[in-house]
């Protein structure tokens, strides 16, 4: 069954509908591949579904050990390689918030870190770099 419906739109943009929910997201080629990088690029998609994957199954084993994570932010920097043009590494860097995590509860959070459908999805030439930053 499908699960999104795209369209080109022309100008290097398409449209994606994700059937169930009706939501909607367009894509533009990025400034430095002729496009006017008006929205995310489909290697900017790629890099946010890593961290949004990640985030998404420590958010499950938080909510499965009783860990408040809510309000950590993720940066995340894509860097991109030529000849092939691809993605050649995507730098996630995770800041939690001032919550008094006990070292156990880090280590919980951490373990599952690249246990996720996307990280194990990639392919191998991609660097994937993930930082955990917890305040002190």
């Amino acid at each position: 069954m499908t699960t999104i419906k795209s369209k080109y739109l022309g100008d290097l943009r398409t449209e994606c509908v994700h059937l169930q929910s009706g939501n909607k997201i367009f894509t533009d080629a990025p400034t430095d591949n002729r496009g006017k990088g008006e929205a995310f690029s489909p290697t900017d998609l790629l890099a946010t579904s890593l961290g949004s994957c990640i985030m998404t199954i420590m958010g499950i084993v938080a909510r499965d050990n009783d860990i408040d994570i809510v309000g950590t932010e993720l940066d995340i920097t894509k860097i991109m390689a030529s000849d092939p043009r691809r993605v050649a590494e995507v730098i996630v860097e995770f800041n939690f918030p001032d919550k008094k995590y006990t070292d156990e509860e880090k280590k919980i959070i951490e373990s599952v870190a690249g246990t996720s459908p996307v990280p194990l999805s990639v392919h191998d030439n991609m660097k994937q770099t993930i930082k955990m930053n917890w305040v002190k």
